[in-house]
């Protein structure tokens, strides 16, 4: 049965003027025009029997008395439109009575367009509760995916495509204190609870590895600090090291080579010779006949960086027999001492420890098989019977915060990549504070940008192994734009910034632009929801998670005025001459 039986009298005017997806409305009554409001719906009377074209209201223009005098030019519209009442109408769908065996179908498809003289009905009261329901995904998933209310209808649950959302890779953005991280929250929370969920999350700042943010289904993880160094158990212990042999060549030499040294080339293919070497020696140790014959330099085998730095040191010293009995200097006598003391500084920083000071367990073959393991295996299959996985980097120096979440993410699209069909179980890596290690800019930084390409190509290519990318950033305008382009869902929390306004307009289609001057005056947890996953652009009240991030907004004034109020500042120091929180 159909859900809309409009009434000739229900109508609010009719089409007056038909361009592509616009449409201009007359409307008779004044009273009928002033109950209306902007980004409401209306429907349209199709030009083909048993369907509608829905479309959202984008300006209202009332006509002018005899007295008034129209700024013409400042509107964009002809005089001959301000001697009636008019609507701007852009046409967004067609819903069909029925379509197939299904009744009541709405697709984000135009047909048709209307007939000149076409009634316009409003779609509020029932009949917006009815439409909202209709263009729900619930019945399409066991367990759907709710993200809250809509904003024209609070009785109507918003609904999102969850296939879609992570087929078709998604970014969450808004300014801070919008909302935006009790948006992640919501969404997480449901996923936690599907039987073979398999998220990433990469957690900056620490905000979802607090005491609030635990529940059946998620576990967290941490990257290694000074005082986990050299001990055994760690990935057990949900503490994770990146041992520098997870590097590829280009990775390594992007944090050890300087290139303007005059030795750059020398010390590069030294440096790649030697490694190859000692993966090789690994293998002969280990008694393998599986990998040898395959082996490259950037093979994720192990080998000891002592002595890759022991065959350094005596290549740097050394002589060879010449015309006289002193002999003379090596062919790289000299010229790898400044290589050789990056890579021991490197070497001896307790930040890094969890690329350089590795333990015996990372030093086996099978280390790598248990890590990947740990971050991902499905709900079922992870030995804590947990999908999402929560990687906690608030202590990973920031300048090498790109190469080493560039990692990971290339780590599991590398074994996506060589798994095969049948077997690839989709995962998705949701991105916190993209700005930081998906930037828009590099500055030539070269492991920033070996980080960055890990992401477009996972923003490229990923969809096809089952890959998806969620990018969350309260500044979209220092995203990459590569990135941001191929992603087809967007969840806009409120903007402040034009800068950041702009881009969320240039990336939605030129019929939907309008929706977007709503974005500095979204409420708090409001958010304006666009793409694949939601049939209908529209305004969301997103729901309060049960789980909630430590992201709360601090309230100064109050604050200051607690004389009870707490400070550690004693632990804070000792905290950060040790590198470590805990």
């Amino acid at each position: 049965m159909a859900i809309f039986t409009f009434e000739d009298n229900s109508s609010i005017g009719t089409v007056f003027s038909v361009d592509t997806a616009t449409l201009i409305i007359k409307v008779d009554e004044l009273e009928k025009l002033r109950k209306l409001q902007v980004n409401h719906l209306v429907a349209i009377q199709s030009s083909k029997a048993g369907q509608h074209l829905i479309g959202i209201i984008n300006r209202i223009t009332r006509k002018v008395s005899d007295e008034e005098q129209p700024r013409v030019e400042d509107l964009g519209l002809t005089s001959f439109l301000f001697t009636e009442n008019i609507l701007k109408v852009n046409l967004i769908g067609t819903l069909l009575n029925k379509h197939g065996e299904k009744e009541n179908v709405f697709k984000r498809t135009l047909d048709t367009v209307p007939e000149i003289e076409a009634n316009c009905y409003p779609i509020d009261g029932e009949n917006i509760t009815k439409f909202m329901q209709t263009i729900s995904t619930k019945e399409n998933y066991e367990i759907p995916l709710s993200i809250g209310k809509y904003s024209i209808d609070e009785n109507a649950e918003a609904f999102l495509d969850g296939d879609k959302l992570f087929q078709r890779h998604a970014v969450i953005v808004g300014s801070t204190g919008s909302g935006k991280s009790w948006c992640v929250a919501k969404i997480i929370e449901q996923i936690a609870k599907l039987p073979m969920a398999n998220s990433i999350l990469f957690d900056i700042h620490g905000e979802y590895s607090g005491a609030n943010f635990k529940a059946e289904g998620i576990q967290h993880l941490r990257i290694a600090n000074p005082s986990d160094l050299g001990k055994k158990g760690n990935l057990a212990n949900g503490v994770l090291m990146l041992p520098y042999w997870l590097l590829t060549y280009e990775e390594m030499l992007a944090m050890l080579l300087d290139r303007s040294d005059s030795n750059a080339p020398n010390q590069a293919m030294v440096f790649s010779r030697t490694v190859y070497t000692e993966k090789k020696n690994y293998l002969k140790s280990m008694g393998d006949t599986v990998f040898t014959d395959n082996l490259t330099i950037d093979s994720p085998i192990p080998y000891k960086l002592e002595a890759v730095l022991d065959e350094l040191k005596r290549l740097d010293t050394e002589r060879v027999a010449g015309s006289t009995s002193s002999g003379k200097n090596g062919d790289f006598n000299g010229k790898l001492s400044r290589f050789i003391q990056r890579l021991e500084a490197k070497r001896d920083d307790k930040r890094l420890g969890f690329l350089f000071q590795i333990s015996d367990d990372e030093l086996q073959l099978d280390w790598l098989n248990d890590f990947c393991s740990t971050l991902m295996h499905g709900s079922e299959l992870n030995g804590k019977k947990s999908g999402v996985k929560i990687i906690d980097f608030s202590e990973v120096p920031s300048d090498i915060l790109p190469l080493v979440i560039g990692l990971v993410a290339r780590i599991v699209f590398t074994v996506q990549q060589w798994t095969t069909k049948e077997n690839q179980h989709p995962i998705c890596l949701m991105c916190d504070e993209a700005h930081l290690y998906i930037p828009e800019r590099t500055n030539q930084d070269g492991a920033s940008e070996l980080g960055l390409k890990s992401f477009e190509r996972i923003a490229k290519e990923g969809r096809k192994y089952g890959v998806s990318l969620t990018v969350i950033s309260q500044r979209p305008a220092e995203v990459n734009r590569t990135v941001l382009s191929q992603c087809n869902n967007f969840i806009s929390l409120r903007l402040a910034n034009a800068e950041d306004q702009a881009v969320i307009k240039k990336l939605l289609p030129d019929n939907l632009t309008g929706l977007t001057e709503v974005l500095p005056i979204l409420d708090i947890g409001e958010a304006l929801i666009v793409g694949d996953a939601s049939l209908l652009p529209t305004r969301v009240l997103i729901s309060e998670p049960i789980i909630k991030p430590d992201s709360a907004t601090i309230k100064f004034w109050k604050e200051w005025s607690n004389k009870d109020s707490k400070q550690d500042i004693k632990n804070a120091v000792i905290g950060l001459r040790r590198q470590s929180k805990s």
